[in-house]
């Protein structure tokens, strides 16, 4: 197991994982980390952890995600092993990963509704009433996003 797998398998020994997959080569991905900081922080009192995996070396995730980068978790996922696993085929996407490490949902581009069809899924396992409004006014319109595995 390598260093990005053993740190996401030591997160989900005691919580469930919502990120934020993107890639740090596309401005799509880009569009939607004000977002994603909109949408961790709604859930940041809940038994679930918050991280955006980036596409990318520690470096270049840093400089991408910008202060987000000191404000969440971060994973970095460069040869897209994530990626591929979990079977994604366009980015950015929105993740849950149970405890036991399966994917429990997933929305990939921006589209609201289906990101919401996720969320809510996330509110059932952590038994969490309240929910981020989607779209809010500042967040972009809906878009594909790009392919994942390039």
């Amino acid at each position: 197991m390598d260093g990005a797998e053993q740190t996401l398998a030591q997160w989900l020994t005691y919580f469930n994982l919502l990120t934020v997959i993107i890639d740090p080569y596309t401005h799509e991905s880009g569009w939607i980390i004000p977002t994603a900081d909109r949408i961790f922080a709604h859930y940041e009192e809940a038994d679930i952890r918050c991280a955006f995996v980036v596409t990318g070396d520690g470096d270049g995730a840093r400089q991408y995600l910008g202060k987000y980068a000191e404000k969440w978790l971060v994973l970095t996922d460069q040869d897209r092993k994530l990626v591929t696993s979990l079977e994604l085929e366009r980015l950015p996407a929105l993740t849950h990963i149970d405890q036991n490490g399966s994917l429990a949902g997933y929305a990939e581009g921006w589209n609201p509704a289906r990101w919401r069809e996720v969320l809510e899924g996330v509110e059932d396992a952590m038994a969490w009433r309240s929910k981020p409004i989607l779209p809010a006014p500042q967040d972009p319109g809906a878009f594909e996003g790009t392919p994942a595995l390039v």
